[in-house]
């Protein structure tokens, strides 16, 4: 009975070893030779996104923000008369600048609230964004009011993928399940 309860342990032991280590065995090595900044330049964006210094990032997120306001002014053919309201719309669309050596949230100081402070602190930010949101919206509904009802119509789709981060973002994932890319973003 003994030796079968040690050999009962020993595979048991034995099977774990070989499960724990297989994941080892599963991982691509690294070149010999390559640094490790030179592999990490081959992930994918988002592993990169996360490895960016925040001036990198937001110059990289303007960039984004400025290529997808020319697609869409090119997309709905603003015309002459309608620049003014275009101006008015993007430039309520662009997020207000930081103050030099602002920080965005501090952990440490967070923490050394009480609720009641951090509640207020919180419905302070929220006062904030409730009130950017607002200006975002007005100017939306004059630039929405100064387009075609065809353009309009081409504003609404297009809406839809700026609020899914995009075509074929986290909420729009075109080509699954029926979301497909509007005729005009085909190319």
């Amino acid at each position: 009975m003994i030796s079968s309860r040690k050999n009962l342990l020993l595979a048991g032991l034995l099977a774990s070893a070989t499960f724990c280590s297989a994941g080892a065995f599963a991982q691509a090595p690294s070149a010999p030779g390559v640094p490790a900044a030179e592999t990490q330049s081959h992930a994918g964006p988002a592993a990169q996104h996360r490895h960016m210094d925040p001036a990198q990032r937001m110059e990289r997120m303007q960039a984004h923000r400025a290529k997808r306001m020319a697609d869409l002014k090119l997309v709905l053919q603003i015309t002459p008369a309608q620049e003014s309201a275009w101006q008015s719309f993007t430039a309520a669309q662009q997020p207000p600048a930081r103050p030099a050596g602002a920080a965005r949230f501090d952990r440490a100081e967070f923490a050394k609230l009480t609720t009641p402070q951090r509640l207020d602190r919180i419905q302070a930010r929220q006062a904030e964004r409730s009130a950017m949101f607002a200006k975002r919206a007005e100017a939306t509904r004059n630039f929405y009011a100064a387009l075609s009802p065809v353009q309009q119509k081409i504003f609404d789709v297009e809406a839809m993928h700026f609020a899914g981060h995009g075509r074929g973002g986290h909420m729009g994932h075109m080509g699954h399940a029926g979301n497909e890319a509007p005729a005009h973003a085909k190319g």
